[in-house]
């Protein structure tokens, strides 16, 4: 594997380190007083204008939906191209992904469209996903079962002659309390009595379609991520769509899941990365600023300790990030599932104690809405359990690894 960027990369991230400096830093102040004026107003959901003029500037610099390989409005990056970029746009996750067209849930709802959508289905909800016009949902995660087993999900999808019915139950439908969120895709089971792998199916509904009732908001340790599309809870009585909203076949939602979920395990991690630097830069700053007990808190063996630490952790956590993005270039996702897996345990965790060890150096500043800290680690925890939890990933890992010796 060869560590070295090649020449598109190279070009691709100097033009997005020069929009991050010239335009996303300068705009998280913005972002901030946007959000708090939105939601002092009660338009916790509102997106941000400031959002709108970095899309516009991003797409100007052809900075857009660089997450996107196969499909001709995607820039064709390998995983191993775009893993330096999107570790850039995690040092303001906030903004940076959004204003690229490269944020969860559009990116992974956008791949799935492109890989298992109909030409129609894609001219109706691909294209302007492509475009940034609209935003979508995913709707997987259940309240009343446990859905880090996808097989539980109960949500039923009932054909009804040119119709299917959906009744069911969502919640952390990430994008879902969006006023541009147009098209909800939703996993439910459309034969319950077939083989546990094949009780599934996905289905396209649009979200003014009626029976679909929005519950509410979920928080994320108090945050609504409403800027980013929140996380609703939502519930589908005797919702009709037409039969050829389906997507792919019958009995195809879990393959097409794990299709979903594998390039956006990945993503997440190459942003965790950026995070965990934008954290260690604010903990190395601060130490140098502070003083205590007769100086600078950076002269402190156990402030150095964690810079030390900090630094070898996010350098093996982006190796392994790296060697997984060159497997699925080179080998495919399944090839590449030992991998997968092995980062979003790792990663999330890295990023989560880099965080922390921030968090403490910046004391009460640390945890309040002065520093994205706060923010950062939430998002950070989140991902421990978020596209399937630690223990699942761990359990399946030491499966294929005892099966060698079995």
């Amino acid at each position: 594997m060869d560590f070295a960027y090649d020449e598109r990369t190279e070009d691709l991230r100097a033009r997005l380190l020069a929009f991050m400096d010239s335009h996303v830093y300068p705009a998280e102040k913005v972002f901030g007083s946007q959000v708090a004026e939105a939601a002092a107003a009660g338009r916790l959901w509102e997106r941000p204008p400031v959002i709108d003029e970095l899309k516009a500037e991003a797409r100007s610099r052809g900075l857009w939906n660089l997450f996107l390989a196969r499909h001709p409005e995607g820039a064709g990056l390998t995983n191993l191209q775009y893993a330096p970029l999107a570790e850039i746009t995690g040092h303001s996750p906030a903004i940076a992904p959004e204003a690229l067209n490269c944020a969860a849930p559009d990116t992974g709802n956008m791949e799935l469209l492109a890989e298992f959508g109909t030409a129609a289905q894609q001219q109706r909800w691909l294209r302007p996903l492509l475009d940034g016009e609209i935003r979508s949902a995913f709707c997987m995660t259940e309240p009343d079962v446990a859905s880090s087993d996808a097989t539980n999900i109960a949500t039923r999808i009932e054909r009804d002659g040119e119709e299917y019915v959906i009744n069911g139950r969502k919640w952390w439908s990430s994008g879902a309390m969006d006023p541009r969120c147009a098209i909800l895709i939703v996993m439910g089971k459309t034969a319950p009595e077939a083989e546990r792998h094949r009780q599934q199916s996905m289905i396209l509904v649009p979200r003014d379609t009626p029976g679909i009732a929005i519950k509410r908001g979920m928080q994320l340790y108090g945050f609504t991520d409403g800027p980013h599309g929140g996380h609703a809870e939502v519930e589908f009585r005797d919702v009709r769509v037409p039969a050829a909203n389906l997507v792919a076949g019958e009995g195809d939602g879990f393959a097409i899941a794990q299709a979903r979920l594998g390039p956006g395990r990945i993503h997440h991690c190459m942003r965790l990365i950026g995070m965990a630097e934008r954290a260690l830069g604010l903990l190395c700053l601060r130490a140098t600023q502070r003083s205590a007990f007769g100086g600078p808190l950076a002269d402190q063996g156990v402030i150095q300790d964690w810079i030390a630490e900090a630094r070898v952790r996010i350098e093996s956590a982006r190796l392994l990030v790296l060697k997984t993005a060159w497997l699925m270039d080179t080998v495919g996702n399944k090839g590449a599932h030992t991998e997968i897996q092995a980062i979003k345990i790792a990663t999330p965790a890295m990023a989560e104690w880099v965080i922390d060890r921030a968090i403490q150096v910046h004391g009460a500043a640390g945890v309040s809405q002065d520093f994205p800290l706060a923010h950062l680690w939430a998002s950070a925890r989140t991902l421990r359990f978020a596209d399937g939890p630690d223990e699942v990933h761990k359990r399946s890992l030491a499966r294929r690894e005892l099966k060698k010796y079995r």
